[in-house]
């Protein structure tokens, strides 16, 4: 770092307040989310047409694990715009947003591309009947071409969070959301387009979104000065996006290994243990709304702290996520074990289920606080782009959890909760053990 850059570098500012101006935009965010999957539903299910119903959740399904996968390009971005934002690179801090584009278009064109064979392996994994299967195919033939739009909105949302404006993060998905549920409506029940039409209105909110990301990047002058191709592409710099790009990709599908798992073993037990499960997950998914936003604003001040050297506010920042995230799951486990049976007769209609989930309550209850750790240091190895660690630390948790099942597999549900706990504890408690050296290694002279 020259001079020059090093005193551009500005000290973190980690206090409880600027934590929370980081972290609640992206919570708010995350709670229109699960909106959408009930609006498309809703929209297809008032046509009473039920191929049509399965062929969204088949499209759910599939969308959802390759964004998922691919939308590692979120984090690897908000984590280097961080760190090069702290240090007061501003060239770098572009360089970082034009590179991730760039991976995003390239990917969204190879998924495009490729679409045919993508296609007719995951139906065949999902063996849907054969007219949820044709309209699965309409849905997801239509809504592929939105995915250089949907991962260029990542790149976005990972360039804005790593610069700390969460706010506009949670402006531009929350218009994204609202214009893929006003188009739902007007195009699957109004003009009465069916499954083409829930896939048209969300490729429409996915080019609304990247519009608006670039509008705002613009504004905040995120494309001001020149920019040369070489710098781009420079070898490293781009190799190092990757890197990190893979790393997180790798430990998101362990992550859903994992879940996988819990669900492929409920529905072994029976058809009512799969579905309690179904919504005792659903407890659990509220925890990582707040979870998430904290370890999104570890994110950024962590990265700060890294890219401008400030040891002190590094320091700060981690007691800060640590703190939230652990008093925030101990609350949540305490809220879930009081007004759980309510909430759970609330979603579940059915009293056979609403009695097996209530049995196993307490095990839910326990995932906010067993997880709160893991999700605090996944924001802060990411910040730090100590993603090489992470992943290895979350491939060894989920072969502990492999081995944890085998052991205790034999209780039935309880000892498929009691593995799913010690999975998300161990990840926790594995990555508290390592963040000392990697600590003291990151700001070694």
């Amino acid at each position: 770092m020259s001079e020059q850059q090093a005193n551009k570098a500005q000290p973190v500012e980690a206090t409880a307040r600027r934590f929370l101006t980081l972290a609640v935009p992206i919570m708010l965010a995350h709670i229109t989310e699960p909106l959408l999957g009930l609006v498309d539903t809703t929209a297809i299910g008032r046509l009473n047409d039920i191929p049509m119903l399965g062929a969204v959740a088949i499209g759910a399904i599939f969308f959802d694990f390759i964004f998922w996968g691919l939308g590692s390009l979120r984090p690897s971005t908000a984590g280097l715009t961080a760190q090069a934002f702290g240090a007061g690179l501003d060239t770098e801090v572009k360089l970082t947003r034009y590179r991730a584009l760039t991976v995003a278009v390239a990917l969204g064109l190879i998924l495009i591309v490729m679409r045919g064979p993508i296609t007719d392996l995951a139906l065949y994994l999902l063996a849907p009947s054969a007219e949820v299967d044709r309209a699965a195919r309409i849905y997801i033939m239509i809504r592929i071409w939105a995915a250089p739009l949907a991962l260029a909105n990542y790149a976005i949302l990972g360039s804005l969070i790593g610069c700390g404006r969460t706010d506009l993060g949670l402006v531009l998905q929350v218009a994204i959301n609202v214009v893929k549920v006003v188009l739902a409506v007007l195009l699957v029940v109004v003009a009465g387009y069916g499954i083409a039409g829930a896939a048209i209105g969300t490729l429409i909110a996915d080019g609304v979104g990247t519009a608006l990301g670039l509008l705002i990047t613009a504004r905040l002058g995120g494309f001001r000065g020149k920019v040369f191709i070489k710098d781009i592409f420079n070898g490293k710099a781009m190799k190092r996006l990757l890197v990190v790009n893979v790393d997180i990709m790798i430990r998101t599908l362990a992550l859903l290994t994992a879940f996988g798992f819990f669900t492929s073993q409920s529905a072994r037990q029976s058809d009512v243990t799969l579905a309690a499960n179904q919504v005792l997950n659903m407890l659990f998914l509220v925890a990582v709304y707040f979870l998430d936003g904290y370890a999104t604003a570890g994110e950024q001040l962590c990265g700060q702290a890294i890219g401008a050297r400030d040891e002190s506010g590094f320091r700060k920042s981690v007691s800060l996520v640590l703190h939230f995230s652990f008093w925030t799951g101990l609350v949540l486990t305490l809220g879930l074990i009081g007004i759980g049976n309510v909430i759970i007769a609330a979603i579940a209609a059915n009293a056979d289920i609403r009695d097996y989930a209530g049995h196993y309550l307490i095990y839910a209850a326990m995932t906010p606080v067993a997880g709160a750790l893991a999700f605090a240091f996944d924001g802060i190895f990411i910040g730090s782009t100590w993603t090489k660690a992470m992943r290895n630390l979350m491939l060894l948790s989920l072969a502990l959890y492999f081995i944890t099942f085998a052991i205790v597999g034999d209780m039935g549900n309880a000892g498929l909760w009691i593995s799913i706990l010690a999975f998300l504890a161990i990840r926790g408690i594995a990555q508290s053990i390592a963040f000392p050296a990697l600590a003291r290694h990151a700001f070694r002279p």
